[in-house]
């Protein structure tokens, strides 16, 4: 890891930027790695992952790592597998589950994150807060980013909707996820980690 990158991870892990709005106050979650080959940008950490202070530390976690075909010790390999959230603290609870990533951490923060991960070839865009952000020409909706996955190869994106069980209806609905798109999934991350 680069001076400098440790110096920016320093800075986020004290970053105060929207205290007064997060109910459980700043824990930053995020991994970064200049050797990192695959980035992981999700949405924000969950009421688990702000306790332990270890991203995807749940069932949607548990979930991902099924569909990436990984085990926990590549999964949480830094050198190979970097985590950048849209919103880098849990945001609170809303109606309808947790309320969306905080606006602030990703124009703060994520260009410069990027600028000390040089080897980067796959960004898994998890949600149409990472899709909305990130993709330059996205569809009109999630489901249609993620039918449409082979439209952001060349950008070495990969859009997927979020693992969380909230969306066992939506795989239900969408049975092509599973069968189409996971498998190269499977195959493109095996072949970027080192074994």
């Amino acid at each position: 890891m680069t001076d400098r990158l440790c110096q920016l991870l320093d800075e986020i892990n004290g970053c105060r930027l929207c205290e007064a709005s997060l109910p459980l106050g700043p824990h930053p979650v995020v991994r970064a790695s200049s050797s990192a080959k695959v980035l992981i940008i999700g949405q924000a950490p969950g009421t688990k992952v702000h306790a332990s202070g270890i991203p995807w530390d749940d069932a949607s976690g548990k979930r991902l790592r099924d569909w990436l075909g990984l085990s926990p010790e590549l999964f949480y390999d830094e050198q190979q597998i970097a985590i950048m959230p849209m919103g880098f603290c849990y945001p609170g609870k809303g109606k309808q589950g947790d309320l969306p990533p905080r606006p602030e951490c990703a124009p703060k923060w994520h260009q410069a994150l990027l600028a000390q991960m040089p080897n980067i070839q796959l960004t898994l865009l998890i949600g149409q807060y990472a899709q909305r952000y990130y993709l330059k020409t996205p569809f009109k909706t999630l489901t249609e980013n993620v039918k449409h996955w082979q439209n952001y190869r060349s950008e070495g994106q990969f859009p997927l909707p979020h693992p969380s069980p909230r969306n066992q209806l939506w795989l239900k609905k969408n049975p092509w996820f599973e069968e189409l798109l996971l498998p190269p999934l499977k195959s493109k991350i095996q072949a970027l980690i080192e074994r």
